[in-house]
């Protein structure tokens, strides 16, 4: 496989309902996503009845992570993981890319390829949209809320901690890709 001519931009989403249908219309306003499902977010799309209107779907059914390779010859441009759930977060903080998501995170890094990453667990309490849309408040525990401090530490790596920082770093990145390639 050679580098791709025009590499995309990679979107993998988690286990949480979290902000996801607000996630799902970020998507849906872009161009060149491919999008990376965890198992719990397969399972998570169905339950809340959501639908993506990417071409390019990718699921978690490898030991492997096999769709990483992509990675390694230029694919993608930037990583967008968004929503991030507590789970994937301690992974990534702790190098453990186990799952299709962290592996993706782990080989963007490797690879010198940008992460936006929107986890789930950004405040003390956090009013969130269970399924069937009721809201529920949710409490995250003070190691969720250090895991997500320390995964602002790492290079190449953006943290938003809501949908207003998540849009504006991935404008940014697109912007900046756009001046690069003038």
């Amino acid at each position: 496989m050679k580098n791709v001519e025009k590499p995309r931009l990679a979107w993998a989403i988690t286990g949480s309902g979290h902000y996801l249908r607000e996630c799902l219309e970020i998507i849906d306003q872009l161009e060149e996503v491919d999008l990376f499902l965890s198992r719990a977010a397969a399972e998570i799309l169905q339950q809340y009845g959501y639908k993506h209107k990417v071409a390019k779907v990718f699921q978690d059914k490898t030991a492997s992570a096999v769709p990483v390779e992509m990675f390694y010859f230029g694919a993608y441009h930037t990583v967008v993981i968004a929503p991030a759930t507590s789970n994937t977060v301690a992974k990534m903080v702790c190098g453990i890319s186990d799952t299709l998501v962290t592996n993706i995170y782990a080989q963007a890094g490797k690879c010198g390829v940008p992460s936006i990453v929107f986890a789930c667990d950004t405040e003390p309490e956090v009013e969130s949209e269970a399924p069937r849309e009721h809201m529920v408040k949710v409490y995250p525990r003070r190691i969720d809320l250090d895991n997500m401090e320390k995964l602002k530490t790492f290079e190449e790596t953006t943290v938003a901690s809501d949908m207003q920082q998540l849009q504006a770093a991935i404008q940014a990145r697109l912007a900046c890709l756009k001046t690069s390639s003038s």
